[in-house]
């Protein structure tokens, strides 16, 4: 299950799981990213903010995160990272080698001081 906002004003998406990622939840999220992106071209970030990594409840919904990120990556400037867990704490360093959005971790509690990063691309 994921929660998402997107703040279309900033350029924001903030997506918060709260149980096993499931293939339909990465269709409802690209097909609001996507009639975004056809309008503005880019996302200013993306912020991941959760306690821990729920992981997925089928390989169909692991796929379709997979495809997510690959289809959307270079269409994201920053990607911020709100989460105190050990596994989604070295996200950050793994994806600055292949991923386009300049990556940034932060604690749980802060999660404003991440908003506030992401909104300083614009």
């Amino acid at each position: 299950m994921l929660d998402f906002e997107l703040l279309r004003d900033k350029g924001i998406l903030i997506v918060t799981p709260h149980g096993p990622l499931e293939k339909a939840d990465f269709e409802r999220v690209a097909k609001e990213v996507d009639l975004y992106l056809a309008k503005d071209g880019m996302l200013s970030g993306v912020m991941i903010y959760a306690q821990g990594f729920p992981g997925w409840d089928s390989f169909a919904a692991f796929l379709a995160h997979f495809k997510f990120v690959k289809d959307h990556q270079r269409k994201v400037e920053r990607l911020a990272v709100v989460t105190d867990s050990d596994l989604l704490k070295i996200m950050p360093h793994i994806a600055a080698h292949f991923a386009h959005p300049e990556v940034k971790q932060f604690p749980y509690g802060e999660k404003a001081t991440a908003l506030a990063w992401l909104e300083t691309t614009r």
